[in-house]
């Protein structure tokens, strides 16, 4: 793909805003995820391989808040089936235009959708799996629940969620050392010290992690009859939960 545009967007020394996917942000949108997201594309390419192997002939991909369509854009490129179909579901008019642009320039066979609606209010029963792709943490807490059992009632019976989220640890030595190593690894990625600090103040009331073992138990809670990490980079985790196959009686 074409170079993308840097994320420099806490260059300034004050935002006086808590962080908002905005016209600002879709601009610069792809470098900020392969910037701050640790392998970021290694994760995705392990995603594609993982559903591969767990989806049926005619399935459905449809990842929740796909912001400029680079994971769904990934899965055409990497998948073996030709028989799923992807959706892009996301409330940013910005982002579904880059999306829509983006699968009009690099995908030849197959066509990815996108709906521009708030993914809450979904209902898309009989999908074979959900992404949700540090969506999750952006959602109030007292509200993940009832989407995650929102999601569990559209898959399919077998089908997977894919729960990629920042988390947080509750040993606070463990907790400490791993954001740190998290700015190291900004700064390693060409983020300076001000940009790191301002980002982390407007996100502060925005992004909320839970633990891994938390997202386990909420998504054991709707109904999940296994989640298991498959990937983790210090406060960075996948989740692959399976919905329960129907059992004939």
């Amino acid at each position: 793909m074409a170079d993308q545009p840097k994320d420099r967007i806490f260059q300034i020394e004050a935002i006086g805003e808590d962080f908002s996917f905005n016209e600002r942000v879709v601009e610069v949108f792809d470098d900020m995820l392969d910037r701050s997201i640790p392998f970021y594309r290694e994760v995705i390419r392990a995603t594609a391989e993982l559903l591969d192997r767990l989806l049926i002939e005619n399935d459905r991909i449809v990842d929740l808040g796909c912001a400029t369509g680079t994971t769904l854009l990934e899965f055409c490129r990497l998948m073996g089936s030709d028989e799923i179909s992807f959706l892009g579901v996301d409330n940013s008019r910005a982002m579904l235009e880059k999306a829509r642009l983006k699968a009009e320039l690099y995908t030849k066979k197959r066509r990815i959708d996108f709906l521009e609606e708030d993914i809450a209010t979904i209902n898309l029963p009989g999908t074979g799996a959900f992404i949700l792709n540090y969506t999750l943490q952006f959602i109030r807490p007292v509200q993940r629940e009832s989407f995650l059992k929102k999601i569990y009632d559209n898959l399919r019976p077998g089908g997977v969620l894919i729960l990629g989220e920042k988390t947080i640890s509750h040993d606070r030595l463990l907790n400490r050392v791993f954001i740190e190593l998290y700015h190291n690894f900004k700064r390693n990625k060409g983020y300076s010290e001000l940009e790191i600090a301002k980002k982390r103040e407007a996100l502060e009331n925005v992004l909320i992690p839970f633990s891994v073992e938390e997202n386990r138990a909420l998504l054991k809670k709707v109904g999940f009859a296994s989640a298991e990490c498959y990937f983790q980079w210090f406060n960075f985790v996948s989740i692959a939960a399976v919905k329960n196959e129907e059992v004939p009686r």
